[in-house]
């Protein structure tokens, strides 16, 4: 399946193949095999089928996402055991509830064999039946977004095209057309006429618009006859090659047969090419920099970015990044021509142009050539020269499935704008930090900081100060009680602050036990201390925060001497205070 172009996913062909290599990792562990093992099959595989020559072309490729697999899916299984076994100890009964098992299953990837199996050997069972209820409404949900992605009247599925020839495309060449209307389609049905204001779809015999397709957007644009305009919004085409134009119709109105002129908008369609052209010389940059298992993954182009999405298995260095775009700079100003050709598939093969991972192809196919650099099967629209494409910069990398990165980039006036938005930046800091010119922004943010940071520093001393004034003012106040002082407040302070106050009570009365909250803003924390005699009486501060936080909607624990605990309700702050001293006498013996 790998060798074919499926990648494990959470849908479609690609859980499938997930779901066949989990199943096998959870037997092997069940045999005793805790480490990846199943990539080490592959060899044997390979060797055992060389009537799929393929399997040995990507072999590499194949054992990487296996192993990438396996490993991801130990993390899984470990990650869900332990969820498992919190689950059981929580459990009051011996059932595990089915909103927890189709959490785990659903969520976590934790297979419901193996739940039971869990259960069974804690002498638990697993209620199946709620469980298979929630996946039933999960399958639903699914089944309907499904419905809900197709449901567009314009690509009129239930519409008959079958009179209609295929469309004549000429957008590799012309971006104007002299042609016929074939068809109008409004609100999912065939009509005669549209007029003003009309949201419709506009078949022709000639297009120049090129239809989406390999991650390529489709053309905007107009089409006008002697009696109206249409504004092109988009254009797809269907399996049987006709192409159809979503419209709306600005002015006046016309009828199916009408002659029509047909013009794509010239600046988003070379915007578009540049980004297409890019992305190949992306792709050959990515494969010299990280190595030949790099393959796409999927891509989209439109005219304001190329998204790139390619199989490898880590997040890339800013040397990588920097090294790649520099490659795909360098075939951008040498001004390469880029040449495209229709060959015989085995020619195009033998001229080491590479396919679509996992893609069919017909016995002829269009190659599209940038030098040596670059060549690869592809059905879409180029710029003629690399050096229309201007400038070329990333914008961002990252993750979007296991094995597969992506990377965001510009193009050409792309470039400019980002250009333009730093220049804003660098602009606007200047005015906030009073910078004379842009060669001395650094040195004036660096002195900003350093004066933040000395500025900080004095306002700390000065809050010790101030804490200290007022933690001696209660313990001064505090009577004693049982052999104890019992000193409590509520604090607009942080955590650390918190601290600061414990370390002062503490070294002004070994008797104290310090209950202190602390809000800042919506957050709340608690702190409680005890001084060596309140020790020795039986207080404990990590038994004293776990009664007092369970007033507050926290959770807290720590040991004798300190403990710390969030606040989970501020709210509640003041009626806890005042159960604070029954709590803390009811530790001292």
């Amino acid at each position: 399946m790998i060798g074919d172009g499926v990648m494990p996913s959470n849908e479609g062909r690609g859980y499938v193949l997930r779901r066949l290599l989990r199943r096998a990792a959870r037997h092997g562990r069940l045999l005793g095999i805790s480490e990846p093992f199943l990539y080490k099959v592959v060899d044997t595989v390979v060797q055992e089928n060389p009537v799929y020559p393929e399997l040995a072309e990507k072999r590499d490729f194949i054992v990487k996402v296996i192993k990438n697999e396996e490993e991801s899916f130990a993390k899984t299984l470990n990650q869900g055991f332990a969820l498992l076994d919190d689950i059981i100890a929580k459990s009051e009964i011996n059932r595990i509830s089915g909103e927890d098992a189709f959490k785990l299953n659903d969520t976590f990837g934790f297979p419901i064999d193996l739940i039971k199996e869990v259960a069974e050997e804690k002498g638990m069972t697993v209620d199946m039946e709620k469980f298979e209820e929630l996946l039933k409404e999960q399958k639903q949900r699914a089944r309907g977004a499904r419905k809900n992605a197709g449901a567009e009247a314009w690509l009129s599925d239930a519409v008959d095209f079958g009179e209609i020839q295929k469309t004549k495309f000429i957008g590799y060449t012309d971006l104007k057309a002299d042609s016929k209307i074939l068809a109008v389609v409004k609100d999912g049905e065939k009509v005669e006429f549209a007029g003003t204001g009309d949201e419709i779809i506009v078949v022709l015999d000639t297009t120049p618009f090129y239809a989406e397709s390999g991650g390529q957007v489709g053309d905007i644009g107009t089409i006008t006859t002697e009696t109206a305009k249409m504004e092109v919004k988009d254009t797809i085409k269907d399996n049987n090659g006709i192409y159809m134009h979503r419209c709306t119709v600005t002015e006046g109105a016309f009828e199916n047969g009408d002659s029509a002129k047909a013009e794509v908008n010239y600046e988003n369609r070379y915007s578009i090419m540049r980004n297409h052209t890019a992305a190949h010389l992306l792709q050959a940059a990515l494969r010299k920099v990280l190595g030949t298992h790099v393959e796409q993954a999927g891509q989209l182009v439109t005219a304001d970015k190329l998204r790139f999405d390619f199989t490898h298995f880590s997040a890339l260095t800013e040397t990588e990044l920097k090294t790649i775009e520099n490659l795909v700079n360098e075939e951008i100003f040498k001004g390469i021509n880029v040449v495209t050709k229709e060959m015989p598939i085995e020619e195009a093969k033998k001229l080491g142009a590479m396919a679509l991972f996992g893609e069919k192809y017909g016995d002829v196919v269009r190659v599209v050539m940038i030098d040596e650099f670059s060549k690869e099967f592809c059905g879409g629209t180029h710029i003629e020269n690399t050096a229309k494409i201007g400038l070329f910069r990333i914008l961002s990398e990252g993750s979007v499935a296991s094995g597969v990165r992506r990377i965001e980039a510009v193009t050409g006036r792309g470039v400019l704008d980002i250009l333009d938005s730093y220049s804003n930046i660098i602009s606007d800091s200047m005015k906030a930090v009073k910078a004379t010119n842009m060669n001395n922004l650094k040195s004036v943010c660096e002195h900003t900081i350093n004066e933040l940071k000395d500025k900080d520093k004095e306002i700390e001393k000065l809050t010790s100060k101030l804490v200290c004034m007022s933690i001696d003012s209660l313990v001064d106040s505090a009577e004693e009680t049982n052999g104890i002082k019992i000193i409590k407040g509520k604090f607009t302070a942080n955590a650390g602050t918190l601290k600061i106050m414990l370390d002062r009570v503490l070294e002004l009365e070994s008797k104290s036990v310090a209950v202190l909250f602390g809000t800042d803003g919506e957050k709340g924390n608690i702190a409680v201390a005890c001084g060596k005699d309140a020790l020795k009486l039986g207080c404990h501060s990590g038994k004293i925060i776990k009664e007092i936080s369970a007033l507050v909607d926290g959770r807290g624990g720590g040991k004798p001497e300190r403990a710390m605990a969030g606040v989970g309700d501020v709210s509640k702050i003041s009626s806890a205070l005042q159960k604070v001293e029954n709590i803390v006498l009811g530790f001292v013996k």
